[in-house]
């Protein structure tokens, strides 16, 4: 198995860098793979010295195959820079394995996304491998599944359905129907069509939820570990698309081998599950606080 390059985007967090990192070092598959660091220049002058910070770290890093580091001359923003980057690296190597300085993983993380990749390398319903989920209940009938929705926070794909993606709120807004968006909204039970709208009136500038409208339009599927290999430690405040709110989190997940569903059907019972928890008052505290990338 020709292991999947790793795309890690920092910006101005010294101590979520190293965490992020430390971890992914922890991983036994680490030292067979490329990590591409994209880093983002400072938007303004308060955080050019954390910028620098990071920069000194990330520089210093060892223990991949090889590292190589994009050092941003002028500032993107996280969504261009993901967007770029992402491109540029799958564009070279056909598939990335994403994650952002703030996305904590598991020790066999690399593992399950690798073989996730190479499982579903050639079954074209399956567009994005997700390493994060909710906190669905425990003991399920399987530790995979597959369904509708992306998860960002530690995430894969491949250059065949990346080529696809488009952000372009105008267009879906004037194409999809009422159906259309219930369905995208979990039956109603989300509001992830409220990005899609505050995107088109430029009251946020973010990506994921236009990976979601491309994979949703052409019904892919995407695939989720029952319980979750990343931490999201970010949600503290100190990134720029968090509240200070720390959200309920599950163990990470330390299963090193991996059951993937082979039938191409959303699973209806995590869909439900998942449904379920976002009806709680403490998933409830997440989504007030969170906003997607």
């Amino acid at each position: 198995m020709e292991l999947s390059p790793i795309v890690l985007f920092v910006y101005s967090r010294p101590w979520h860098t190293r965490k992020t990192i430390e971890a992914l070092l922890g991983n036994d598959l680490a030292s067979g793979s490329q990590l591409v660091i994209y880093s983002d220049a400072p938007e303004n002058d308060s955080l050019v010295q954390s910028v620098i910070e990071v920069r000194e770290y990330i520089r210093t890093v060892t223990g991949f195959k090889d590292v190589r580091i994009i050092e941003r001359d002028t500032n993107l923003g996280l969504s261009n820079s993901i967007i770029d980057g992402v491109t540029g690296v799958i564009k070279e190597y056909g598939k990335a394995i994403v994650l952002e300085d703030d996305t904590v993983a598991s020790p066999h993380f690399l593992k399950f996304m690798n073989e996730a990749l190479e499982f579903y390398r050639h079954q074209g319903d399956v567009w994005h491998i997700s390493g994060w989920n909710y906190p669905v209940e425990s003991n399920p009938p399987q530790d995979t599944f597959l369904w509708r929705v992306m998860n960002c926070w530690g995430w894969a794909t491949w250059a065949d359905r990346w080529s696809s993606f488009e952000k372009n709120a105008p267009r879906l807004i004037r194409e999809w129907s009422k159906e259309d968006i219930k369905r995208f909204n979990l039956d109603g039970v989300e509001n992830f069509w409220g990005q899609v709208e505050a995107n088109s009136k430029g009251q946020i500038n973010t990506w994921a939820i236009f990976w979601y409208a491309t994979i949703f339009e052409r019904n892919g599927l995407c695939l989720n570990p029952a319980q979750t290999f990343i931490d999201n430690i970010g949600l503290d405040g100190s990134g720029s698309h968090c509240d200070n709110k720390k959200p309920y989190t599950d163990d990470l997940n330390q299963a090193d081998s991996f059951n993937f569903p082979t039938g191409m059907s959303e699973s209806e019972h995590y869909l439900e599950q998942v449904k379920r928890c976002l009806r709680t008052p403490l998933t409830q505290k997440i989504k007030r606080h969170l906003k997607w990338k």
